[in-house]
């Protein structure tokens, strides 16, 4: 039964994701009037066989640390929403709304033809917003493999503040000093792509299965309890977590921000809000690895902590052995000691 809703919830969530980048990749060729972008369907197209890939190889109907779903819609996507973006740069007259055959089909619509009648700024918000509301609809539909309902909650949350601060990237694109721009624009929509690679990573599965086996080490003998497992990293993932938001997404902003108000002169009550945020979201993030790192125990490689924590089991194992080796012999003198009181009484 399980095994059925797993891949009942890989088909939906697999839907989803086509749904929205087929919209995406239909808008970009209606724009640009060239069938040949269809080819950005590439991604979403391969869902199909990703998705036998991961049900055959997998246990539980997901990959562990990442996630190759999200991956092929993003690669589907972010290629759209560049050149969407790089088409309202490049002229700010309307869209032909008349002359794609895309928009001359749906026109015919009732329901479609407010849709079609937007203005290409709103088009291309909606599809961004659109987008990180599906990545966290995706991610919740998705079987959570071997993640717990604790870590799969943490991570959704952890998406949606991530998806609010990387749509903040988008109103700086809507100032007088940048909305023309070229070389800012393209930055900002390297940064976007960048901290959207954050989406394809778990990086909540900080413990280990409650049914998982215990760790071997030194000897064959497994660790004493609270023992880190002999593979272990100087880092824990949750440190690995901080460090990729500090490196994807929060610490290029604030140099981006800082950018923006240093040379491009753009200064407004929202841009120094945005700033001040970052550098506060950066200095706690550092401030957070730093105390987790304080917290872990000194010593050398994970192997040598778990020889380290094994040396006490096996000193206690060697006591017990020459413990129970030293009442053999009392326990044989007392059994001769008997034969020959019997012998004695025999002989009487």
């Amino acid at each position: 039964m399980c095994r059925i809703l797993n891949v009942l919830l890989a088909l939906l969530s697999r839907f989803l994701f086509a749904v929205h980048g087929v919209v995406t990749v239909w808008r970009v060729v209606a724009v640009k009037e060239e069938p040949l972008y269809w080819l950005l369907l590439t991604g979403v197209a391969l869902l199909g066989v990703e998705m036998a890939v991961t049900l055959k190889c997998t246990r539980n109907a997901e990959w562990k640390w990442f996630s190759p779903m999200v991956f092929l819609y993003l690669s589907t996507v972010i290629p759209s929403i560049w050149f969407l973006e790089l088409s309202l740069l490049q002229s700010k007259l309307p869209v032909n709304n008349s002359s794609g055959p895309g928009l001359h089909l749906l026109a015919h619509i009732p329901i479609t033809a407010g849709i079609v009648e937007l203005d290409p700024e709103n088009w291309v918000a909606g599809l961004e917003q659109t987008m990180l509301i599906v990545l966290v609809l995706g991610r919740w539909l998705m079987p959570k493999g071997d993640m717990s309902r604790d870590q799969l909650s943490q991570l959704l949350m952890v998406y949606v503040g991530l998806g609010a601060d990387i749509l903040d990237i988008f109103d700086t694109f809507k100032e007088p000093e940048v909305k023309t721009n070229r070389v800012v624009v393209i930055i900002g929509l390297a940064l976007f792509s960048w901290a959207l690679m954050q989406f394809p990573l778990v990086l909540t599965q900080t413990q280990p299965p409650k049914d998982a086996p215990p760790s071997r080490s030194v000897d064959d003998l497994p660790c004493c309890a609270g023992a880190p497992s002999a593979f272990s990293t100087c880092c824990s993932s949750e440190v690995w977590s901080l460090l990729l938001t500090v490196g994807l997404q929060d610490g290029p902003f604030l140099l981006y921000r800082l950018y923006l108000m240093v040379q491009e002169q753009v200064l407004n009550q929202l841009m120094i809000f945005f700033t001040c945020k970052n550098i506060l979201i950066v200095l706690l993030e550092l401030y957070r690895i730093f105390v987790v790192q304080c917290e872990q125990p000194v010593g050398g490689s994970g192997l040598e902590r778990c020889a380290a924590s094994v040396l006490p089991c096996r000193t206690k194992k060697t006591r017990r052995e020459e413990h129970g080796g030293e009442q053999n012999p009392h326990t044989e003198t007392a059994s001769s000691s008997g034969r020959e009181e019997d012998q004695r009484g025999v002989q009487v």
